[in-house]
């Protein structure tokens, strides 16, 4: 029998980039927030594992700046209202992530039971999931730090893994860590495979929070004073916690595994006896997708010829694929990727070359997200720029001004209130206003569906960062 699940506060970590699902994969909006594989984000469906476990206190949320308002609005849309939401200034890895949800918990109970998910994983077996973790929590409470080891059953080079020792005395499940190994190359990942005792390292944890910043600030203590020094400088905002951002971005950056797993003597792993998979490259993407006979999985508007084994995505337009064999075709509007999947861990290659060379497709899609909606430039030009907004039912603008540019506002479908200094005037299908260079303007959607516009920019700078905001 399982022992019972006792209370355990959820930490869901959000910050990361997702680089290695480019091009659907972006910096400004990563994979978490992505739908992949099923009806929510990866990022929703971890809330609401998280919600369901018996007794889960309310979760923590550790993301970005950059997507804060993007991923309060999804855990909204998923009926998930955190405890709190920490706003990291700067991505410093998952270690001084982690100690800022400690700290919170500290505060109020240093022995509160910290179960750390990343946003970006997919798991299934509910019931398996839960008896994992009443397992690594029964030895959590007796000072473990627990991870989850997955039985491996590929040669994967592109996860650590955990080398697993005996049964820790006293306990059910839990087992001593003789150690950690780095992403293996192939031939080694092979050799794992076959041989006993080893795991995929999940990168999932349970320990107190006592036990988690004893061990950080015996292991790293640099790390844990910088982090203590941006939490108590901390401030609150829109419902936001805020770490004070010079102590936060002077902190080292470094994971959690390097920072304390690698070097405590308090690690431990439990089995991970349900179905999980980090959804870290295009191949590991394509296991967990429907496929058709000839092991195809297809997405949009795909014809395929004399091709097996294949991830095919058609974000904009028909993609035709002959004779092709494990290979993935990403397409996205701007950008297209064809990548063997034998392969997919090398996409990191062609981010570095997108990096270095300031491609902006490596930061955002065509269609960019915004707390009210959206937009996409459709056309653009010498001294203007064409772009499709769409803004939510119920939401606004902020009330902004532009130095450079003059901005014609006309209405798709729905209905927008325009307000332009200090006029509000209410536009609907086929009616425009025009916004003068340097008048103070705003634009919001009173209805209860979609409001759809063409915006025409024209002068002569057009960029993003002209703008001028007075308020939100």
């Amino acid at each position: 029998m399982s022992p019972a699940l006792p209370l355990v506060h959820p930490v869901i970590l959000s910050g990361g980039g997702g680089t290695r699902l480019w091009p659907l994969s972006r910096a400004e909006y990563p994979k978490q927030l992505l739908t992949l594989t099923g009806r929510e984000s990866m990022l929703q469906a971890t809330a609401l594992r998280a919600a369901a476990l018996p007794g889960a206190q309310t979760a923590i949320v550790v993301t970005s700046e950059e997507h804060s308002a993007l991923v309060r609005e999804q855990l909204a849309q998923a009926g998930c209202t955190p405890a709190c939401i920490c706003l990291e200034p700067q991505g410093r890895n998952t270690a001084p992530a982690i100690a800022l949800a400690a700290l919170h918990l500290y505060a109020t109970d240093p022995d509160a039971l910290m179960l750390v998910l990343p946003s970006d994983h997919l798991i299934e077996g509910q019931a398996a999931f839960e008896a994992a973790i009443a397992a690594a929590s029964s030895a959590a409470l007796h000072g473990w730090l627990c991870t989850f080891g997955v039985p491996p059953d590929e040669p994967e080079s592109g996860y650590g893994y955990i080398e697993a020792g005996s049964v820790i005395a006293g306990q059910q499940d839990a087992r001593h860590v003789n150690r950690f190994i780095e992403k293996p190359d192939l031939q080694t990942a092979r050799g794992l495979l076959q041989a006993e005792g080893y795991f995929w390292n999940s990168g999932m944890f349970v320990f107190t929070a006592r036990a988690f910043l004893e061990e950080l600030g015996t292991h790293r203590p640099e790390v844990l004073d910088a982090v203590k020094r941006a939490w108590d400088g901390r401030s609150e905002t829109a419902g936001f916690l805020h770490p004070q951002a010079a102590a936060f971005s002077a902190c080292p950056s470094i994971s959690i595994d390097y920072a304390v797993m690698q070097t405590t003597r308090r690690a431990a792993m439990v089995p991970a006896r349900f179905a999980w998979n980090d959804i870290g490259s295009w191949h590991t993407l394509w296991r967990t997708l429907p496929k058709d006979t000839d092991n195809n999985s297809v997405t949009g508007d795909v014809v395929l010829a004399d091709t097996q084994n294949s991830l095919i995505h058609a974000g904009h337009r028909l993609v035709s694929v002959v004779g092709i064999d494990n290979v993935a075709v990403i397409e996205t509007a701007d950008a297209v990727l064809v990548i063997n999947k034998d392969k997919a861990q090398d996409i990191k290659d062609v981010v570095a070359q997108l990096q270095s060379s300031g491609r902006p497709e490596l930061l955002r899609q065509v269609r960019v997200h915004r707390p009210w909606g959206w937009y996409e430039v459709t056309d653009r030009g010498e001294r203007f720029q064409v772009k499709r907004l769409m803004v939510e039912p119920g939401k606004r603008l902020s009330l902004q001004m532009h130095h450079h540019r003059a901005e014609h506002w006309v209405v798709v479908s729905g209905k927008a209130v325009v307000t332009i200094n200090g006029v509000q005037n209410v536009l609907t299908e086929n009616q425009s206003a025009f916004v003068p260079q340097g008048q103070k303007h705003r634009l919001e959607n009173p209805g209860n569906v979609a409001l759809h516009m063409i915006e025409v920019q024209s002068g002569s700078y057009l960029g993003e960062d002209d703008i001028v905001r007075f308020d939100s």
